[in-house]
């Protein structure tokens, strides 16, 4: 049983370093070639798992391989445009102009059915409101929308906004962040001058977050008064 519980432990550290290694990416954002490494990692890391006369050494060797090619492969076609269009593809439109691109709907294989969910994401139920659609390397959908019904900005009401960073997170479920805090330029100083003004010590506090004017939000922990 012990010997189980190291191969799992090492095989899942292993994995865990390996998908961190080819970066942070949602499954939905997956290139084609890192969906392949993910679907090859999963079916190679079952064997030693399931099997534990399996030699657990070649099952990770195997995986760090790919990995690694994986790695390599993609700091190539960083560089090599190429290369990158041969692995990855490249954005198609689906919508040009305002109007629908039938042949190009009918080789990427996407239905109407695809178009419709991917425009009520993008934030529109009526394609006749739609200028382009592209549908990306990664199979997302990019959707802009005609001038009439693009959100108002304050560029279009030729007003200026004052130029804000966006809130940063001081104290979490009772800890201290030190990476919110410099970004923030918040010294211990001024929090502990906060927290005294509000009567609380950092242990008291689920949630605090500061801009440039000040708190923004501030949450107790529950059963906290």
């Amino acid at each position: 049983m012990i010997v189980g519980f190291l191969r799992a432990l090492i095989l899942y550290l292993t994995v865990i370093f390996s998908v961190r290694l080819m970066g942070k990416r949602q499954i939905g954002e997956l290139q084609p070639s890192e969906l392949v490494v993910t679907i090859l990692i999963s079916n190679i890391t079952t064997l030693p798992l399931e099997n534990q006369e399996f030699p657990l050494l070649p099952g990770l060797v195997t995986v760090l391989t790919i990995v690694c090619a994986e790695v390599l492969l993609s700091y190539a076609s960083l560089h090599n445009k190429r290369l990158r269009r041969l692995i990855s593809g490249s954005p198609q439109l689906v919508i040009r102009n305002g109007e629908i691109d039938q042949q190009a709907m009918a080789n990427l294989r996407f239905s109407l059915d695809d178009l419709m969910t991917a425009l009520r994401t993008g934030g529109t139920f009526d394609v006749t409101e739609v200028q382009s659609a592209i549908v990306e390397t990664n199979g997302t959908v990019s959707v802009y929308l005609k001038p009439e019904f693009r959100p108002v900005t304050c560029g279009d009401m030729e007003c200026v906004g004052e130029d804000t960073n966006p809130p940063e997170v001081l104290v979490a479920d009772g800890r201290v962040s030190r990476e919110g805090m410099a970004a923030a330029g918040f010294s211990d100083s001024m929090l502990e001058k906060l927290l005294k003004k509000k009567k609380m010590t950092v242990a008291d506090i689920f949630l605090l977050t500061v801009d440039g004017n000040g708190v923004k939000c501030l949450v107790r922990k529950d059963g906290m008064r």
